[in-house]
């Protein structure tokens, strides 16, 4: 059964229990070569860093440990690609294959734990050693994690036989194009879903903050509870007219960015927060009023243009009537900023 297999196996000494060389076999078969050859050195690794850490074979089962990092990344494969993460996708396909074979539904437990954590930083960690290990040699491979534990002659023995062939940029590129074929494959919280985001439109995928924005229950960051409406940037407009009646100076400011444009008058142009406090100031020195009423609004990801119809007194000789364009940017705590502000663009 074993006679056919290739001259590395045995040199990397991998196991060579009937079910461990068909779970080689199957994997072999079912991922391109790239995939494959990482999931053989994710083993090898795996029990290299295991003996690091101080783990024997009676502290760990290998071949629990051979199963998870060889069939880990089998949610790449055709067979094998769901509706679900990949990396839970794949820990499906592996226990289907195991318990076809009889396995234990405990050892088969352990194995599909490997698989669906090995992108979980944090977590696979603190769970069995073959788990733990499925995830630092995994980790090792693509990302370099305790690379400073391989020693130099095993790493090149290794790629000798088994060529990384850009191992964390090509399988980066397979999960994004799965996931863009099916979005239902990465969720924005999830890190398949990390890795699709840049390669989608701006605003496609929601950040952490606009899920919790849409979640029904009307939750506010610090800055919206303390200013109103502030997260929405159709509202931003509103807080300006309020703080301005209020003569509260530095609420206008904080509603700039720090290297923002606002235009205090027609032809004028103040940047940065001092010369955009010094705008305001004439305005709250002068008793200013402005009036706005919502014309447009285009949010794009972070970014929102936004235009008023605007009436204001106190800032020019006379009343002025106008158009107002604003740029606004949403800010980590989810607030939104100007960026550009000029009152005065229609005017």
């Amino acid at each position: 059964m074993t006679d056919d297999l290739p001259a590395y196996y045995a040199d990397l000494r991998l196991p060579r229990t009937g079910l461990a060389v068909e779970a080689y076999r199957f994997a072999e078969a079912g991922v391109p070569a790239f995939v494959f050859h990482h999931s053989v050195r994710s083993y090898v690794y795996a029990r290299e860093l295991a003996g690091r850490r101080g783990l024997g074979p009676a502290d760990y089962d290998d071949e629990l440990l051979f199963l998870g990092c060889v069939l880990h990344d089998m949610g790449l494969s055709e067979r094998g690609n769901g509706d679900q993460r990949f990396e839970v996708d794949g820990a499906d396909l592996a226990a289907e294959f195991l318990r076809d074979r009889g396995v234990d539904e405990r050892r088969v437990e352990i194995v599909w734990d490997a698989i669906a954590l090995h992108t979980s930083v944090g977590i696979a960690g603190r769970k069995r050693p073959e788990i733990a290990l499925t995830h630092a040699g995994t980790g090792a491979d693509v990302l370099g994690m305790d690379r400073d534990q391989l020693p130099d002659e095993l790493v090149e023995r290794v790629h000798a036989v088994l060529p990384r062939a850009d191992i964390g940029y090509a399988l980066t590129d397979a999960i994004v194009a799965q996931a863009a074929r099916n979005p239902g494959k990465a969720d924005p919280s999830t890190f398949p879903g990390h890795l699709l985001r840049p390669c989608v439109p701006v605003g496609t995928m929601p950040e952490w903050r606009e899920l919790i924005a849409r979640n029904g229950w009307g939750d506010r960051p610090a800055a919206g509870r303390d200013s109103a409406d502030a997260t929405a940037p159709e509202r931003l407009g509103e807080l300006f007219v309020r703080h301005l009646a209020a003569g509260d100076l530095d609420g206008l400011v904080s509603l700039y960015e720090p290297e923002a444009v606002f235009v205090p008058r027609p032809g004028a142009r103040a940047t940065g927060g001092a010369a955009i406090r010094d705008g305001l100031a004439s305005y709250v020195a002068a008793g200013a009023r402005i009036t706005l009423d919502p014309v447009k609004v285009h949010v794009v990801g972070d970014l929102a243009l936004v235009s008023n119809d605007a009436t204001a007194t106190g800032v020019a000789d006379e009343p002025l009537e106008t158009t107002t364009t604003e740029v606004l940017r949403r800010q980590p705590d989810g607030r939104w900023r100007y960026v550009i502000d000029d009152p005065f663009f229609g005017a």
